[in-house]
């Protein structure tokens, strides 16, 4: 008994000292605990299933979310499911920006930039498309399902919502070394429809619906094109700020926490400008991953480049774990199952008429656009045959963050939902995530066993790429891949007239989609050789240092890379 209450007054003693005593506060120390302890569950599950065709770790994270929520369901008697309430600050501020700049950091950017048209026709026309499909049939069936009253601005909203694919599930499903061209029109589609969602959907929020015309519907076309370029720049600038830093200062003559540090805090202040100035942030972090990657990344040293590799992946991990984790327990939220009014037959039909239309919308641009960019390539390993079109189709079929987020925005305040059809739509969403991330993500990778066997894979020998390479190599390739060396392998670096000398110029809109992008390559190659690595470094840059400085305080890894940078 003395042992008890010795027990109790140091638990007292020490939740005064800590300032936990509040119920509340405990309350959140207590579901923090929970979730970091599922985290856990999901980086062990995930290594064992790792060889599982069926299953990854996306779909690992929800349904432990669900069989979590259940368990807390019971233990409470039915009054909550989850033990965090969805904040979109979390989300948008904390747990966005690492998936999305590692996204830019570890794509490989050959592959990325070889399919950079496919990619965007995908990414920003599709969205439009798919955007079109979903709104216009929405406004017409769902005053038929017991939704008759919404608004214009919801119809749209509903449209963006479920236009954004699922750029982490894809990351995961597809392997970017079996299948290059499948993982990077899929995942690069991914990243830009995400971005293209969420500033289709402020565009959407802004505009006055109630008093429409077609002068407005410009005005929204031109905000659009805005953010989307200015986003792009701001990340842009960032990268290359950084990457000049580092080049200049050399941080890593005395500490290679700041260079560390300085990639880390100028990733996370490219995403926060644009949120500052009503950008993309996601578009901004994605491109500044890109910079880094390509000039930053190669100006520190050697043990800098190992640990922000792994600490990007690293936090990416997390944060799109912690998200389907949360998905999975929002999914048995009886408040909103409660508050909507909408009877089972009801429910299931919007459930099913959503899922027709995303189905719908998605073939509605995979396929046409496909055709165009096959038009538009004369390299046989960038076209994209029907096997990758079906996989292409089926892949991009998943909802996840991004639709949560958005959904949680348009129909919630503070998490929760103020009317029935609010409560309504955000069931559906929820259900559409859950049913897509695990039943699409499920079947995926048996279809691309089905649809592309080994031996119609031959991308991989098409653009030469052995598929043991490591994403070490992939960081050293330039940014634009040139498949064309000139004859003695001699670059050019006298100015503009002589980079651009010997290259026909198009004299058509035809000329310029079907001209060879290795020209394109071979043009930015020589620009970059030139004007950018001078300034900003980048792969071959070697930092020159005087005797002085070499005979201080340098560290043995600089040694060991200046070495390799020179070989």
């Amino acid at each position: 008994m003395a042992a008890d209450d010795v027990v109790g007054v140091a638990h007292s003693l020490l939740l005064k000292a800590t300032g936990l005593g509040d119920d509340a506060d405990h309350m959140h120390v207590v579901s923090i605990c929970l979730f970091v302890s599922l985290l856990c569950a999901c980086i062990v599950l995930g290594h064992l299933l790792e060889e599982n065709r069926w299953m990854n770790e996306s779909i690992t994270a929800l349904l432990l979310g669900l069989c979590t929520g259940a368990i807390v369901l019971v233990s409470s008697k039915g009054q909550s499911s989850h033990v965090l309430k969805f904040d979109e600050e979390l989300f948008f501020i904390y747990l966005l920006p690492p998936i999305i700049f590692n996204a830019g950091f570890q794509v490989k950017k050959k592959e990325f930039f070889r399919n950079f048209i496919a990619i965007m026709l995908f990414g920003v026309i599709g969205v439009f498309i798919s955007f079109g499909v979903i709104s216009t049939g929405s406004w017409y069936l769902f005053p038929k399902f017991g939704l008759p009253d919404l608004s214009i601005r919801d119809i749209l909203a509903i449209g963006v919502i479920f236009s954004a694919t699922d750029s982490v599930c894809t990351l995961q499903v597809l392997n970017q070394d079996e299948t290059p061209l499948l993982y990077s029109l899929v995942f690069g589609e991914g990243v830009v429809n995400d971005a293209t969602s969420v500033v289709l959907f402020r565009a959407v929020q802004t505009y006055n619906f109630g008093n429409f015309t077609p002068l407005e519907g410009f005005q929204i076309a031109g905000s659009f094109l805005y953010l989307f370029f200015a986003s792009c720049f701001l990340g842009i600038a960032s990268g290359l700020i950084s990457a000049y830093i580092i080049k200049t200062m050399y941080f890593g003559r005395h500490s290679t926490d700041r260079e560390i540090a300085i990639m880390l805090l100028m990733a996370y202040l490219s995403y926060i400008l644009a949120e500052l100035f009503y950008l993309s942030g996601i578009l901004s972090v994605f491109f500044c991953g890109i910079i880094m990657s390509h000039y930053t990344w190669h100006n520190v040293t050697r043990n800098s480049r190992t640990t922000t590799k792994h600490s990007f992946a690293t936090m990416s991990f997390i944060a799109e774990t912690f998200i389907f984790l949360y998905v999975g327990m929002d999914a048995l939220d009886l408040d909103k199952w409660k508050q909507s009014q909408s009877s089972f037959k009801e429910s299931a039909a919007l459930f099913g008429s959503l899922l027709g239309l995303i189905l719908l919308g998605r073939a509605a641009f995979v396929f046409p656009l496909s055709a165009l960019s096959n038009y538009s390539t004369k390299s046989p390993g960038a076209k994209i045959n029907i096997r990758q079109m079906v996989i292409i189709w089926w892949a991009g079929l998943m909802r996840g963050a991004v639709s949560i987020a958005l959904a949680f925005n348009q129909f919630t305040e503070g998490g929760d939902t103020k009317s029935s059809n609010q409560a309504t739509l955000m069931v559906t969403t929820i259900s559409i995530v859950l049913f897509s991330t695990i039943v699409f993500g499920t079947a995926t990778k048996p279809l691309i066993s089905w649809l592309l066997p080994p031996k119609y894979r031959s991308n991989l020998d098409a653009v030469g790429i052995s598929p043991n390479v490591s994403l070490d190599p992939d960081f050293s390739i330039p940014l634009l891949m040139d498949t064309e060396r000139d004859e003695n392998g001699v670059i050019e670096r006298t100015g503009i007239r002589r980079i651009l000398n010997g290259l026909p110029h198009p004299q058509s809109i035809s000329m310029l989609l079907t001209a060879e992008r290795s020209k394109i390559h071979h043009i930015w190659r020589r620009f970059d050789d030139a004007y950018m690595r001078p300034v900003f470094g980048g792969r071959g840059y070697v930092r020159l240092l005087s005797r002085r400085s070499m005979s201080m305080n340098i560290p043995e890894e600089d040694e060991a890379l200046e070495n390799e940078v020179n070989n």
